[in-house]
């Protein structure tokens, strides 16, 4: 191999990281509780955005474990708590929530994201809304 196509390859693979646009990024949160008289709007950071991925010719030859993408996913994130208004006494009033705290092109872990490929819109409220102010 010649030394420019090494030095074009280990060019390559470094930018191919970089030019992942996997970053925290802003969301609102639309929570609500049967009990509760009002939804609560929190906004909070999620991790989205493009990450590099290869389309394999050979998909019938490789094994299952090869043809998984890279997805934008949680590299560090904490929990917080929100009060949601006008809960009754006997009703639990908190919803814990996951911050982004920082994002990585990786394998999606199913135990804290949703690995679905399509959009359903759930994220609204059928109740008065409260912005939550953290």
């Amino acid at each position: 191999m010649s030394p420019f196509f090494v030095m074009s390859l280990l060019f390559g693979l470094t930018f191919c990281q970089t030019a992942s646009l996997c970053a925290p990024s802003e969301y609102v949160i639309h929570v609500e509780k049967r009990e509760c008289a009002y939804c609560l709007a929190i906004n909070t950071t999620i991790c989205a955005g493009f990450c590099m991925t290869r389309d394999s010719n050979g998909k019938k030859l490789l094994l299952k474990s090869a043809l998984s993408q890279n997805v934008c996913t949680y590299k560090e994130m904490l929990y917080q708590t929100a009060l949601i208004p006008g809960c009754p006494h006997h009703t639990i009033p908190y919803y814990s929530y996951p911050v982004a705290v920082s994002c990585k092109c990786g394998k999606c872990n199913t135990d804290y994201s949703d690995c679905v490929n399509e959009k359903v819109r759930t994220n609204y409220c059928t109740k008065p809304q409260k912005l939550c102010n953290m």
